[in-house]
């Protein structure tokens, strides 16, 4: 029986200049799994400053934000939370009675993630990129204390910045960093990427995969970017953007319901978002 739509039910939405289908599928999964009076909806737009005043105006309950809104948000929202306010990036909004408050579940999921996987913090490690994630990711490594790490980033202001913010080396190319300093290697750019131009390349060259002992990709569609499946090709310890996309999926349904799935359902929820993307 399909779920009926009515004056009561509660409205969450995304907005991203690139819209997918995986959290409008994860999260209305839930709903109805949950039998919650609830609907997901994605957005993108041209005109952040009212999208944002409009989740406000019309009581939209929660709002997943996306690049490259993530930080170009902020000046909008009421309050930060912690996971915001060092890092200076947001992914999720949470209207309580048109008070917005902005979360980072990005965050979140990477420093769940470190821990999961047993990182150890002197591990040197080399991130690529500067935009909005790169701040979620490079802010939970910080807090669990890795102090040996480059950004390697294109754009110089935003790479020597964020570099400067964390007490991190920056440069721009990959080719002046030395092997020995990426045991671990962190994708953070649109670099294999579905649908993008870069789609079909590795973000790190080979020589420096074939190094690496750890390797992360944030990309979370496909479910393996090519340096993933290069790197699993490997045998090396793989983190892929699957992972962060699931778990700041369900912190953002808890933010927004009050209600945490379990494991088992969670599972289920992944694996119909990954369908038809």
């Amino acid at each position: 029986m399909a779920r009926i739509i009515n004056k009561d039910t509660t409205v969450c939405m995304s907005l991203s200049a690139r819209p997918s289908n995986f959290g409008t599928r994860f999260h209305n999964y839930l709903y109805e799994k949950l039998n919650l009076n609830y609907i997901y909806k994605a957005f993108t737009t041209n005109n952040l400053k009212d999208a944002i005043y409009g989740i406000k105006a019309l009581a939209i309950r929660g709002c997943a934000i996306s690049m490259p809104y993530k930080e170009a948000c902020i000046e909008f929202i009421d309050e930060l939370d912690h996971s915001v306010t060092s890092i200076q990036s947001v992914n999720t909004i949470v209207n309580t009675d048109h008070f917005l408050k902005a979360y980072n579940t990005d965050y979140m999921a990477v420093a769940n993630l470190i821990k999961s996987n047993q990182i150890i913090n002197t591990t040197p490690f080399v991130l690529k990129g500067s935009g909005g994630m790169a701040n979620a990711v490079i802010g939970a490594f910080y807090d669990a204390g890795f102090k040996n790490g480059i950004i390697a980033a294109r754009n110089q202001p935003k790479g020597e910045a964020l570099a400067k913010r964390y007490n991190y080396k920056w440069v721009k190319d990959e080719k002046d960093i030395e092997l020995n300093q990426a045991q671990l290697i962190i994708n953070v750019t649109p670099i294999g990427m579905l649908g993008g131009i870069e789609a079909k390349e590795l973000a790190f060259s080979e020589s420096i995969i074939n190094q690496a002992d750890i390797v992360f990709d944030v990309v979370a569609m496909p479910i393996e970017t090519p340096m993933i499946q290069y790197a699993r090709n490997l045998n090396k310890k793989i983190i892929s953007g699957a992972d962060i996309a699931v778990l700041q999926a369900v912190e953002q349904f808890v933010l927004y319901t009050g209600i945490r799935p379990d494991d088992e359902l969670i599972k289920q929820a992944a694996n119909f978002a990954r369908q038809n993307i």
